[in-house]
């Protein structure tokens, strides 16, 4: 029996290890200031415990700025039409003088100033243009969906967390009655000692018994302290924070699960492969980008002015029209132009082309994996679900068993008919299927929360008590 109760105690450890693992390795997030040292009591609940990890998440934090640059650019793509404007001033003195011949006179010149002014305009399309617009939006509803990745993979996360939470203040409190009763023992193994009806080494065993209790229930409360921490830190509060988790049911009504429908509901709506498919229609839109930049032409349109007034720019500062002569010429042009390099195999447009092509397959390929892996991922989830939901009949009627053994074992103990080791043992199995039915009731749950995941539903749409079949 000691060695069942040692087994027990220790996949409890192990549960809150991995717990306090994941915790540590989650995201960082933004505090400002060092924590208050004052000790914070805060009821929290599920709801609001999402809400704040999302809010203060400085990993989603940095992709909601990234989604928002890619809006501004898909908002502006029409600017690829506006054309390109450019003006310059220019100021200049000729380095010779000009002749001018007047009958049979020649008049040398000094050398001239001038100043000129240039303005043109210029715009070139191409079929490629309408596919960059196209190619800007796929961009920013990439980005739409790996944000709501990342969302619901954190709530996934803080759900998790948070049930795991409250099942270990049930193991806690499972442990506390153990003591309880322990103490219980003791005191009925005094009065025994003392009337002379056990032996001295009955009284020692069952306060062994109870001493040996405190260092599991230590153990466990340190661990906690560790998980609500983390938490804290989790939700972007101070790490001190006493928390105060509102309660939630965590009795399980079973499902019904086709796992056929769940698989192909995976394989459409899984975020995982949602965010693949839409990097695949991302890469075939720039390459179709790419096709048309090398395979079509390209037309320029251009116009331009540059006003010239030239003179003595000394004598003459008021540009008076007798001296200063001017000039303006300019022009608007069509250019239709076409590039033969996409025509050569090993030309770099060619192999980019290429690189296009194998970047869209490589994608495909992951795109099957995923799919795969996500059928997979379904059918063992509902086989841990519906081995859970056997194991929990089972135990609750074990449960049921092993307190009735375990009250007559102790009623028989008071009367001096059982030994204190009877005792033990019966509690001992109590415990084992208590902690038992705990830990498979957090497999029930936290596999309905995995599950939610893996089909791309919304939280609670299976996890929430009254669930009662997945739609075909």
């Amino acid at each position: 029996m000691k060695r069942q109760r040692t087994v027990s105690v220790h996949c409890v450890y192990v549960l809150l290890f991995l717990q306090t693992a994941f915790l540590q390795t989650a995201h960082v997030f933004g505090q400002e200031g060092p924590p208050d040292s004052t000790v914070e009591t805060r009821r929290i609940s599920l709801d609001e415990a999402v809400a704040l990890s999302v809010k203060n998440n400085l990993g989603l934090q940095s992709s909601a700025v990234s989604v928002d640059t890619k809006k501004r650019k898909q908002d502006t793509s029409w600017n690829a039409f506006i054309p390109t404007a450019d003006i310059r001033g220019t100021i200049g003195r000729q380095n010779i003088g000009t002749t001018q011949t007047i009958g049979a006179t020649v008049i040398e010149l000094d050398p001239l100033w001038l100043i000129q002014g240039n303005l043109s305009l210029s715009l070139q399309l191409n079929f490629s243009v309408f596919e960059g617009m196209n190619n800007t939006k796929l961009d920013y509803e990439s980005g739409l969906i790996s944000y709501a990745k990342a969302k619901t993979q954190l709530e996934r996360d803080i759900r998790k967390a948070y049930y795991n939470i409250l099942l270990v203040q049930e193991n806690i409190k499972l442990k506390k009655e153990s003591y309880t009763a322990a103490e219980r023992q003791e005191t009925t193994a005094r009065a025994n000692y003392r009337a002379g009806l056990v032996p001295e080494l009955s009284l020692l065993q069952a306060q062994v018994a109870k001493e040996n209790l405190k260092p599991e229930i230590d153990e466990l409360e340190n661990n906690y302290k560790m998980l609500l921490a983390n938490f804290a830190m989790y939700v972007g509060m101070p790490y001190d924070t006493v928390f105060e988790l509102e309660p939630l049911d965590t009795s399980v009504d079973f499902i019904d699960m086709d796992i056929k429908n769940l698989i192909s509901q995976a394989a459409n709506s899984k975020p995982d492969i949602l965010e693949i498919k839409q990097q695949i229609r991302l890469l075939e839109s720039t390459r179709k980008k790419t096709f048309y930049q090398i395979y079509t032409p390209t037309l320029s349109l251009s116009w331009n002015m540059d006003p010239t007034w030239h003179g003595d720019l000394f004598d003459n500062p008021k540009f008076e029209s007798n001296i200063w002569k001017t000039q303006s010429s300019g022009m608007f042009s069509f250019t239709l132009a076409f590039r033969l390099n996409g025509f050569l195999p090993w030309g770099t447009e060619k192999q980019g082309l290429r690189d296009i092509d194998n970047g869209i397959k490589t994608a495909n390929i992951g795109l099957a994996q995923a799919v795969q892996g996500a059928e997979m991922e379904v059918y063992n989830i509902v086989l841990s679900l519906q081995k859970a939901q056997v194991s929990i009949e089972a135990l609750q009627r074990t449960v049921d068993l092993a307190e009735r053994s375990y009250r007559a074992t102790d009623q028989a103990y008071g009367a001096g008919l059982q030994s204190l080791l009877d005792v033990q043992n019966a509690r001992d199995q109590l415990n084992q299927a208590r902690l038992g039915l705990l830990a498979q009731h957090y497999t029930y749950i936290l596999g309905l929360i995995d599950l939610e995941y893996a089909v791309g539903v919304s939280f609670g749409t299976l996890s929430i008590k009254g669930a009662q079949t997945v739609e075909e």
